[in-house]
């Protein structure tokens, strides 16, 4: 079924577009929250969630009491303090060499933590919650691998991976699917398949960097590649 089209993905599409076309080219300043709120007849907090996923997709900057300026005229996603390529790069060399290690040296204490998230990821019906609970999940997978400086990396870069996670949820509608290959990491991990738990998590960043892409890219078809940028 198709995505519901919300408020806020009106005001965004409409800003986006201005700013990709460059009817606001870069420096210029955005409409304030208010202005935009009239023009689309929207309140100030749906404007405001529009103006943060501009921020997000790296096509606005805001400057503390001055406003929203247009920054690129295309999207080049920033979580925090990293950018989309940044933490896909990272995630590969550490996340998938984590999970194979995790199938091999795992205790059942790391198996009893895995299905304990992914079950109340499955229950949860608060997104923000919900994003919580999969950067632990992660975290938990790095832990299990026996190795202390691959949840040290994942610990550094959590919070950004939260923020990637709710970015690829609210334009990506990628939570039931992100739970499905978690499932299949953790039957890997359990299973003690080396092969398979790599292979599960590479399936899931490749997934990940495709959602990206379709959102910096929409319309266009894609295959992601290893060390490939998402954004050009």
């Amino acid at each position: 079924m198709p995505r519901r089209v919300s408020a806020t993905d009106v005001v965004l599409a409409h800003l986006r577009a201005a700013i990709e076309s460059g009817e606001l080219a870069v420096g210029d300043k955005l409409p304030t929250e208010a202005e935009l709120g009239r023009r689309h007849d929207v309140s100030r907090s749906v404007v405001r969630e529009a103006l943060r996923t501009l921020q997000a997709l790296g096509l606005t900057a805001s400057r503390a009491g001055k406003g929203t300026y247009v920054l690129s005229p295309r999207p080049n996603p920033v979580f925090g303090s990293y950018s989309a390529r940044d933490l896909l790069e990272v995630r590969r060399h550490v996340e998938i060499p984590a999970a194979g290690y995790a199938a091999s040296r795992r205790t059942q204490d790391d198996i009893d933590h895995l299905l304990t998230l992914i079950e109340r990821m499955e229950r949860e019906t608060d997104s923000t919650a919900w994003v919580a609970l999969d950067s632990l999940f992660h975290l938990a997978v790095a832990g299990a691998s026996g190795n202390p400086v691959f949840q040290k990396i994942i610990e550094e870069i959590r919070d950004a991976l939260a923020r990637q996670s709710s970015f690829l949820n609210r334009l990506g509608d990628r939570r039931r699917q992100s739970e499905a290959e978690h499932r299949a990491l953790i039957e890997a991990i359990v299973e003690g398949s080396e092969g398979a738990a790599v292979h599960a998590m590479a399936a899931h960043l490749e997934r990940v960097e495709t959602a990206l892409h379709a959102i910096v890219r929409p319309g266009t078809a894609h295959t992601p590649h290893e060390g490939e940028a998402i954004h050009e």
